[in-house]
């Protein structure tokens, strides 16, 4: 009689609540993770990630820490490394605590050593993304008020575009031995003379975990990139995905994106420093030599964006792709239709699909490997990160409220606005020095007087078995190339040409591509005609590649929506089809460094992906 009792509870269980043992698992971890920090704060200690990696380069300091280009780094190597680029600075540099450094770096091991050189000091660092460029890069550097900028030694033609503009009182320090730099300092030939004896621990000691680590800068929706605020404890939390996921201190962590982005720099490093584990790190992913790379050093787990998994999936088929040991792949954006074929191609990959921005208070992980979906909610979670699904005015571009003046939740199978709760225990810490774009970002008196949430931009659908989707951004922006586009950005840059009376920016979809690509429509001054040359160089000097409009679109008048804004909607359900389209189109062709006339025969060759954007 117990065991048919037993036997019927599970079916029922099986039946009415298929994911409870999931649910459950993954719930005891991030309560066991919560605790952990509370315990510490409890006892008076501050426990950062800088502080668990100094305990581990003590613990095993001979264990590979990074793996660069066929070099092994140890923990205790980085820690030494770090501890020199930590006396250079104390002792040049005249920084103190609390001061802001910018890092202008690719991805390569001295990226991490001035990080935590500087952190040491109890500096904030700021991640510069070396795709800005010019007037953007300039806007990045003031907006987060950085005492030093240090530029990689592959950076250098950046540094030049920007040295004279760049405010007086910023140091500049480049990492080479000698510079051809009027008044700028260099960095290797200061490493190679300082002393390897870490600096007192007080120097770093963070006063709580609400203060200040890093900026990490976000397109956010609008205008030029933000720096948003990074405190240690959302450092931490960052630094947990992997461990929540399953990853142990015996995994082999591959990372092919740039550390200036919060999935490379605190899922991917922090997450190193979390397990214990070691890091391969690459200077720029290569979707020919990934999977060799996964062989030759044994990687078990790798990360990605969807655009990543994609140009994996696009490579011409191997023998023996399935052979490798990779067991989990952590990161967000892939589409369903990739997400099949990158497990039926590559092998029995657990794909750990995840939710996060990174100046937000939410998160989702997808623990149970439901294809498409960016993680699933219960009772319990929603305890713990409230959070809502509101309805959404397209055309006026902002949350329906009723005649009460209250927003309205979305039922279930219905696309909402994700908003996420502000309180002690999920705060929301803003943007560097911009107090109006933090405040734009919060809303305000949502469902009762004095409640205040912190706007994603992200348009979410729950399912009836409580999976969440992403199902696309709001605002003035799209997603292409894994990075988010501020089309007030693009439309900025386009408007300096003497021959451009408007721009409007927006993204359009390409069959078989993640995100949108951006599209800009253009109106000419009078007397004008459209230069092409002009134009090209413009949007590559000026804009990262990810955000160069890939499609031009010649219009005679700029429509505009009833509130005098410029009417997207339309634009975008029509594409770039020069069959329906009768406007003159311009497609940018990389190959020709050029736009180009797009053609019936561009078109097809763009759809028939034998045309590379």
């Amino acid at each position: 009689g117990a065991a048919a009792a037993i036997v019927s509870l599970h079916l029922i269980q099986k039946l009415l609540f298929p994911y409870f043992w999931a649910d459950l698992r993954y719930l005891l971890k991030v309560l066991m993770y919560g605790l952990t920090m509370e315990m510490y704060r409890l006892q008076g200690r501050i426990v950062t990630v800088l502080d668990k990696f100094v305990k581990l380069a003590e613990k095993q300091p001979h264990k590979p820490f990074l793996i660069y280009e066929g070099k092994v780094h140890t923990y205790r190597d980085v820690d030494r490394r770090s501890n020199r680029i930590a006396q250079v600075f104390l002792h040049h540099g005249a920084l103190k605590k609390g001061d802001t450094v910018a890092l202008l770096m690719g991805n390569e091991p001295d990226f991490i050593h001035v990080w935590f050189g500087l952190a040491k000091l109890g500096c904030v660092v700021a991640f510069l993304n070396f795709n800005v460029r010019s007037r953007s890069l300039l806007h990045c550097v003031s907006s987060c008020e950085p005492k030093i900028l240090v530029v990689g030694a592959d950076l250098l033609g950046t540094l030049e575009e920007i040295l004279s503009n760049l405010q007086k009182d910023i140091s500049v320090w480049i990492m080479t031995k000698d510079s051809t730099f009027p008044s700028v300092h260099t960095l290797l030939d200061k490493i190679e003379t300082a002393s390897e004896d870490p600096v007192p621990v007080n120097q770093r000691s963070a006063n709580n975990l609400k203060s200040t680590a890093l900026y990490i800068f976000t397109s956010g929706t609008t205008g030029l990139p933000k720096a948003a605020v990074i405190s240690h404890m959302q450092v931490l939390k960052g630094a947990a995905g992997l461990w929540a996921f399953g990853a142990a201190a015996d995994d082999i962590i591959y990372i092919t994106l740039p550390l200036y982005h919060s999935a490379a720099s605190l899922l991917g490093i922090g997450g190193c420093i979390e397990l214990g584990a070691t890091c391969v790190l690459k200077k720029k992913f290569s979707a020919s030599q990934f999977w060799s790379d996964c062989k030759k050093y044994n990687v078990t787990v790798i990360q990605y964006i969807g655009e990543l998994c994609r140009y994996l999936c696009s490579q011409p088929v191997r023998e023996g792709e399935k052979n490798h040991k990779v067991r989990l792949a952590v990161g967000n954006g892939v589409r369903n239709d990739v997400w099949r074929e990158f497990l039926d191609r590559f092998g029995a990959v657990k794909i750990c699909e995840f939710y996060g921005a990174t100046e937000g208070n939410i998160c989702f992980m997808n623990s149970t490997g439901k294809i498409g979906s960016v993680g699933r909610t219960n009772f319990f979670y929603k305890l713990f990160f409230p959070f809502d699904l509101i309805k959404y005015d397209f055309q006026k571009d902002e949350p329906i409220r009723n005649k009460h003046g209250w927003c309205e939740k979305v039922k279930k199978g219905e696309a909402g606005l994700l908003i996420s709760k502000v309180n002690a225990k999920n705060p929301f810490f803003g943007y560097a020095g911009n107090k109006k774009h933090t405040e734009k970002k919060l809303l305000c008196e949502v469902f009762k007087k004095g409640d205040l949430y912190f706007n994603t931009g992200d348009l979410m659908l729950q399912d009836h078995e409580n999976f969440l989707y992403f199902w696309d951004r709001i605002g003035d922006t799209y997603r292409w190339k894994g990075e988010n586009v501020a089309t007030t950005e693009v439309s900025d840059v386009i408007v300096m040409l003497d021959f451009i009376q408007e721009a409007n920016v927006y993204g359009v979809s390409v069959p078989d591509h993640e995100g949108k690509a951006g599209m800009a429509s253009l109106t000419l001054k009078q007397n004008t005609s459209l230069d092409l040359e002009q134009m090209y160089k413009q949007v590559v000097t000026y804009l990262p590649s990810y955000a160069c409009p890939l499609f031009l679109r010649v219009q005679e008048k700029m429509e505009m929506t009833g509130t005098f804004k410029q009417q997207k909607f339309r634009l975008v359900d029509e594409g770039f089809n020069p069959s329906t389209i009768t406007d003159p189109l311009y497609f940018l062709d990389n190959s020709k460094k050029a736009y180009v006339l797009l053609t019936k025969e561009v078109y097809e060759m763009i759809l028939s992906r034998k045309m590379k954007l």
